[in-house]
């Protein structure tokens, strides 16, 4: 069991040699407020005067002093291999192998070394001293010396100076494997201790706290600290320990710790004889020995757990950062194709670091197809942006100055060229939105896929800039392709489309229904026997009178009109009856003003047009043909965009781009020139590596020495 310290020393030593704390070692750390003796309850342990003493706050770096005890026989043996001839001596891990024999000049390196970290202001540092005293009068103990607890700054200390010192005690004191030592003075009420309270937050159940009362000596006449001693003022689980320190006349004096100690005794054997034997330095050390022996029996099992763990992690991060580069050739040439390979993986799905959170590479472009843009493509209206004065406009202006018997085509044809159009703009977005992922997989790749590219960030600057630029040459390709899609579709208006003359079928059928519905609903008084003609050209039955001379138009436009309207093809094969002339002259009707008075000439321009009206049962009736027309035919070529502009996208993008990158990256990359500027690492990758490298070393070493407890079966 005694060998266990030295294990943890030697654990201690293999971990200060790579500077990390990674590795929460059990060890004692020392709590207490400013002036409760903290400091020379230290140096009793060690026996001799090492700390820097003071007014105010003297502990302003951690310090953690590493007792190691010399057998007599094995001193001189011990004192050779260090260089000294002395009993005792300490060694500074910052100042590496100097030995130090004069304790005084321990303690003025303790000062300029606190000094150079947490200056002459009265700081404090987080940034620990370590401190290895070798000494036959010491028992193996690994302590830490923390600043003393304050409430108020005082003169030049910063301003939350209590709010850091409490952040630098909890930051060790939090350590489940530390052993909590809190100092608090015998001649202050127990109950207000500051050290046992910062303790408990840390150790509710109070399983890793020992409580040291010191200045036995110092406490009011008629006074004793029996009650807390015996635990009957605050009850400790690890126990309460009384010593008696030094005064600082004493220190003064130049009294050795030895003397003190000798003093410390017969103090305890005069006032409290019962309790001499479990008080005092000596005890203490013993206790914490003990104690230290039996927490890192308790601790080892997690700790070479928590090393391997480590070990692990750092071997592969030292494999993420590579080996040195030897042939540098091959590197480069090894690289480029890995970084293409993993980019078409990623397009591909195959990529061995797939994302979880996003979608990401081909997924993405499938999304893009067959969701976004599916989505964009039904969402257009196939008579968005077209109104039934649109269509009437163009149905009128299609016909010319004569009058025309039929719907025109050429109407038809320009109002669905027009709708058609609108189709180009998502798709052009579409190819925008796969050439933006294809950028993205750049990044994926960099991050996840290719980490050796992190040493070389010129070869992985150069890398991104020849996939762009090839990214960018074929852009302007596939917009071209896609604008020709549209473009073809706009050149030719294939009415003989199977569904599209499927669709007109189904509306003749239903406008020749609605002729017939029509003709069961005129009146019977209206002929319908054409071989007897009345004046005027009129149809009139051998019994029936001639109309009035004002009724013409109006048969005309309502018995024939009606009778003949309504029969044409999708073409407009809708015969204008005399029911048009009748309307036009309604209209005309409605929309000259009244009659001019004698003498005024009348400008038949300045007749406005009207912008909205209620339109004649014929013209609602070609403007329903037309938008039915225009619907079904949009429907169609909608359908082959959204079937033929991936297709593009896919073949002149990233198929192109998937089957040229390798050569790509080669013919502009893979160049002797090029080969000592592209693989320099970055300034810090072989610094990193190093440490890397350090901490595995350091954690393999670790391994071993708990290895050796299960061998010696300390464990």
């Amino acid at each position: 069991m005694e060998a266990l310290i030295p294990v943890i020393n030697k654990l201690q030593d293999v971990f200060n040699t790579v500077g990390a704390d990674i590795i929460q070692l059990p060890q004692i750390a020392v709590v207490g407020t400013q002036s409760s003796g903290k400091s020379s309850v230290l140096e009793s342990l060690v026996g001799r005067d090492l700390l820097p003493r003071g007014t105010g706050i003297v502990t302003r770096r951690p310090l953690i002093l590493q007792l190691v005890h010399v057998d007599p026989e094995d001193r001189r043996k011990t004192g050779e291999e260090n260089g000294v001839d002395g009993d005792e001596w300490g060694k500074f891990l910052h100042t590496k192998n100097k030995v130090y024999t004069d304790f005084d000049e321990i303690r003025q390196e303790i000062e300029t070394e606190t000094e150079r970290i947490s200056g002459n202001n009265k700081g404090i540092s987080d940034e620990p001293i370590h401190l290895k005293i070798f000494s036959p009068h010491v028992v193996n103990l690994t302590l830490v010396d923390l600043p003393g607890i304050t409430k108020v700054p005082v003169g030049d200390q910063p301003k939350d100076i209590e709010l850091q010192i409490r952040e630098l005690i909890l930051k060790y004191i939090s350590n489940p494997n530390c052993i909590i030592l809190a100092v608090t003075a015998a001649n202050t009420d127990m109950a207000t201790s500051e050290a046992l309270k910062v303790a408990r937050e840390v150790d509710t159940d109070g399983r890793r706290t020992l409580a040291v009362v010191t200045k036995l000596d110092l406490m009011d006449a008629g006074t004793d600290a029996m009650d807390v001693l015996m635990g009957r003022v605050i009850p400790v689980k690890l126990g309460l320990i009384g010593v008696v320190n030094r005064s600082q006349l004493d220190i003064n004096n130049k009294k050795c710790v030895a003397d003190s100690i000798r003093d410390e005794y017969a103090f305890l054997q005069k006032k409290y004889p019962s309790l001499a034997n479990r008080n005092g330095t000596k005890y203490l050390a013993r206790t914490l020995n003990r104690l230290l022996m039996h927490h890192i029996r308790d601790c080892l099992p997690e700790l070479k757990t928590r090393i391997n763990v480590l070990a692990a992690q750092y071997q592969s991060l030292l494999s993420s950062y590579g080996e040195p580069v030897d042939d540098k050739s091959a590197t480069l040439l090894q690289l480029i194709t890995k970084f293409a390979t993993e980019y078409c993986n990623t397009i591909e799905g195959t990529a061995k670091y797939i994302e979880t959170t996003e979608l990401c590479g081909g997924a993405r472009i499938c999304y893009i197809f067959h969701e976004t843009f599916g989505r964009t493509l039904e969402s257009v209206d196939p008579l968005g942006g077209l109104t039934t004065i649109d269509v009437l406009t163009a149905i009128r202006n299609a016909t010319g100055p004569r009058p025309a018997l039929f719907v025109p085509e050429v109407s038809f044809e320009l109002l669905v060229k027009r709708q058609v159009k609108r189709l180009e703009e998502p798709s052009l977005r579409c190819v925008e939105l796969v050439h933006e992922e294809m950028q993205r997989i750049i990044q994926h790749c960099s991050n996840y896929s290719t980490q050796e590219l992190l040493r070389f960030p010129k070869l992985h600057d150069a890398i991104v800039e020849v996939v762009t630029s090839l990214l960018r040459k074929r852009l302007p390709v596939t917009n071209e392709m896609v604008h020709n899609l549209v473009a073809i579709e706009l050149a030719y208006i294939n009415t003989k489309h199977p569904d599209f003359a499927d669709a007109c079928g189904v509306m003749n059928n239903n406008i020749e229904e609605q002729r017939r519905n029509r003709m069961r609903e005129l009146p019977s008084a209206v002929p319908r026997d054409k071989s007897l003609k009345g004046p005027g050209g009129q149809s009139v039955s051998p019994t029936e009178q001639p109309p009035a001379e004002g009724d013409g138009p109006k048969m005309g436009g309502g018995a024939q009109g009606e009778q003949d309207g309504g029969t044409g093809t999708w073409r407009g094969m809708l015969k204008k009856g005399e029911e048009s002339q009748g309307e036009d002259r309604n209209k005309l009707q409605s929309s000259v003003p009244a009659s001019p008075q004698r003498g005024h000439a009348v400008n038949l321009l300045d007749v406005p047009v009207p912008v909205a009206r209620k339109l004649s049962a014929r013209e609602q009736r070609d403007c329903e043909v037309i938008e039915r027309l225009i619907k079904s035919y949009f429907l169609i070529v909608r359908k082959n965009i959204q079937d033929s502009v991936p297709k593009a996208v896919m073949h002149f993008l990233v198929n192109h781009v998937k089957d040229s990158l390798q050569s790509e990256l080669v013919g502009q990359l893979y160049k002797p020139a090029l080969l000592d500027d592209l693989l320099t690492e970055s300034e810090d990758m072989a610094q990193r590596r190093n440490e890397a490298a350090d901490m595995l070393k350091a954690l393999q070493r670790a391994s071993q020495v708990i290895a050796e407890i299960r061998e010696t079966h300390l464990w």
